[in-house]
């Protein structure tokens, strides 16, 4: 697998990262730790540290904080996904019962809030003031995402133009500020963080796509979330966006009932549509050109293993079927 061999190329620094997690995290609060505890086995790709780590070595970093860094980097992503689930409702996730349809909604909001106050701690500990502004700046612009996901939900006339706003803040800013962070832990030239910003932006577009696709083209074994989550949810992605501009009349308003409602009655039909009109094929392209734009991004960085899989993780992003 490609992720497998990319993370290989940084499995001490990911051991490290998990340990850090496992050992920092720690609280005089025990239903803090037991939904910490719960969270950190139910595991993830890592993406976003992997990104940290991958980044800083590229520029030959030398610093051993990278691994709090990245460690701060998953502390964020967590706090966004415990949150999330509170909003969406959601009951599965990565194949295991959401914290909080075990916990409840009150105590995954503030134990998400635990783990946000954590991760600054983390951050002002580097002592880096330029990394801590690119963080405090990022963390508002995700914040502003999630409003205006929220603002978009049930929402059947949504343009690609809000969708792309709302994916670029939500997702992809905090891939790009894994790659822009660890760049900068690295080195001051000012070209190299940029390209690095540039490519983690690109990647998290692409794969907030291919996620989207897998929505209606992967079984929950797959992906370890329900088939037409994002419909039961309310949200339309650019799948439905665009078959809704695809499809006829009758479609559309099956659709359109769809979104408004949360309904996933009519999932089968729908996934239908999708298919025949191309929506599928429409973003997987999409992600597909953005993907090519993270690789592009990466030209001005020396040649290093470390950028070869920055270019490979950009391959597999848009390739994965889970």
């Amino acid at each position: 697998m490609p992720l497998e061999s990319i993370r290989s190329l940084v499995h001490t620094d990911l051991t490290d990262v998990d340990r850090f997690l496992a050992s920092e995290l720690k609280s005089d609060i025990p239903l803090i730790n037991r939904l910490v505890e719960y969270i950190l086995k139910c595991g993830g790709k890592r993406i976003r540290p992997l990104l940290v780590l991958l980044s800083a070595r590229a520029l030959h970093c030398e610093k051993q904080c990278h691994i709090e860094l990245a460690a701060a980097i998953e502390l964020i992503h967590t706090a966004t996904l415990l949150h999330d689930d509170v909003v969406d409702s959601s009951t599965l996730r990565r194949g295991h019962e959401t914290a909080n349809s075990i916990w409840g909604n009150e105590a995954s909001v503030l134990v998400g809030d635990f783990l946000y106050s954590r991760a600054f701690q983390l951050i002002v500990g580097l002592q880096h003031f330029p990394i801590l502004a690119i963080f405090s700046n990022a963390t508002n612009l995700i914040a502003e995402g999630e409003v205006l996901q929220l603002m978009n939900c049930h929402n059947p006339d949504i343009t690609e133009a809000s969708y792309f706003e709302v994916i670029t803040r939500k997702t992809a800013k905090l891939f790009s500020v894994a790659a822009q962070t660890g760049a900068a832990l690295a080195t001051d030239n000012e070209a190299y963080i940029s390209a690095m910003q540039q490519y983690g932006l690109a990647l998290g577009i692409a794969y907030q796509l291919i996620d989207d696709v897998l929505d209606y083209s992967a079984s929950a074994e797959q992906t370890g979330k329900n088939m037409g989550n994002d419909l039961a949810e309310g949200k339309p992605t650019l799948p439905l966006i665009y078959a809704l501009t695809q499809s006829t009349a009758q479609e559309a308003k099956l659709m359109r009932h769809a979104i408004k409602t949360g309904s996933t009655a009519d999932l089968t039909p729908i996934v239908k549509i999708i298919e025949s009109t191309g929506a599928i094929e429409y973003t997987a392209n999409a992600a597909s050109q953005y993907a090519k734009k993270a690789r592009d991004a990466l030209i001005l960085i020396p040649e290093s293993p470390y950028r070869q899989a920055l270019h490979t993780l950009a391959e597999f992003a848009v390739e994965r079927c889970y």
